[in-house]
């Protein structure tokens, strides 16, 4: 199990986690509260948005709510200077030595950020709740660091694979994606719906 020793200890053996996702690129909503399900934990949403921008990370606001101004946490996530787990690392995702042979990007220097160009931010607003006494805090903190490793890594390699995607149409974006979910189902030993 990938799950650390004290929550395997509160955690069924078998169990289940849905997802839904709306995409209104360049705004994405996955997992609200209502529609992320966990078979035996009523107690506990992962909400994130997203919107991407033409910019290195610096609109203030970027969702504009009042609500959470002062009650998060911002954090920059640099694809190829922030440490990943060691377990995930492959030396071909490395954005400090891939080169794009399509694109001609990379590999990213430090201080890429400032004058790299085309440049695309993804910014995430990220919100974990796990209303369960005593577990809260470490549960929730320990969510918000797993997001950020897949999001990291991600990123990393969606950087990484450019050679794969750039210049595919729509409608084979579609098609390559539908192809990626079935093999990923199949990996896993899910029926397609």
């Amino acid at each position: 199990s990938k799950l650390p020793s004290w929550a395997r200890a509160v955690t069924p053996r078998i169990f289940y986690i849905t997802e839904k996702a709306w995409n209104y690129y360049p705004y994405t909503i996955t997992a609200d509260g209502r529609s992320l399900q966990c078979s035996f934990l009523p107690k506990f949403s992962i909400y994130i948005e997203t919107k991407y921008e033409d910019n290195c990370g610096d609109s203030e606001n970027i969702f504009h709510s009042d609500k959470i101004l002062g009650d998060h946490e911002v954090s920059f996530l640099d694809i190829a200077f922030d440490e990943i787990p060691e377990r995930y690392y492959r030396s071909l995702e490395d954005p400090r030595f891939f080169s794009s042979a399509k694109t001609g990007r990379g590999p990213l220097q430090e201080g890429w950020r400032q004058h790299t160009t085309p440049i695309m931010c993804s910014y995430k607003l990220v919100s974990v709740k796990f209303e369960v006494w005593g577990l809260q805090t470490r549960v929730e903190q320990f969510v918000h660091k797993v997001i950020r490793d897949i999001l990291l890594i991600g990123h990393r390699q969606a950087f990484a694979w450019v050679d794969e995607w750039c210049g595919m149409t729509m409608e084979e974006v579609r098609r390559y994606e539908q192809e990626t979910q079935e093999a990923t189902n199949e990996l896993i030993g899910l029926v397609a719906p």
